[in-house]
């Protein structure tokens, strides 16, 4: 085992986010109902698999979102997976304040959270657990059903611009 160096680095938050910015990511509304029983949701670029046994996924909201607290409220999420024509809904859920769902068709999943139409896939999960990450929160939740939807492209982000996959065969 290594000795872990504590030394304190001081890192510019532009240039980790521009270096960071090199490396694509998937882009996902995660959905769920407040206490209240309203719809709510945040986007988050920041999604990915943990662990096939149990079915675990982890993304990871800013803390200072005061979207995530909401969905957070009624212990399950849905993590819906946007697709590469779905930009205007990415941008109406990464907008601050206000009903992100107006005007935006979806369903109720099999635990009853949203479920926006036109998604790639979605996976719902039940919270699993919550860990401290410095200005952000990593998110585990527990897979309890996961389906795609249509086999579309998923949209992404890639250096501060969203766009698409292309395959080089």
């Amino acid at each position: 085992m290594s000795k872990q160096d504590d030394t304190i680095v001081e890192i510019d938050p532009g240039h980790f986010r521009t270096v960071l910015g090199h490396y694509p990511t998937g882009v996902c509304v995660v959905t769920g109902c407040n206490v209240d029983g309203q719809s709510a949701g945040l986007v988050v670029g920041s999604f990915t698999s943990v662990s096939l046994d149990p079915p675990l996924v982890a993304f990871f909201p800013d803390k200072s979102s005061s979207s995530w607290p909401q969905v957070r409220a009624c212990g399950h999420f849905c993590v819906n997976v946007i697709g590469d024509d779905q930009l205007d809904l990415c941008k109406q859920f990464a907008s601050k304040g206000g009903d992100k769902f107006t005007g935006v068709a979806h369903r109720l999943s099999p635990r009853g959270m949203p479920v926006l139409d036109g998604v790639v896939a979605y996976i719902e999960c039940v919270m699993h657990d919550e860990i401290d990450a410095g200005d952000h929160t990593i998110v585990l939740g527990k897979v309890h059903h996961l389906q795609v939807e249509r086999g579309e492209q998923p949209l992404l982000f890639f250096k501060g611009r969203y766009g698409r996959f292309v395959e080089l065969d």
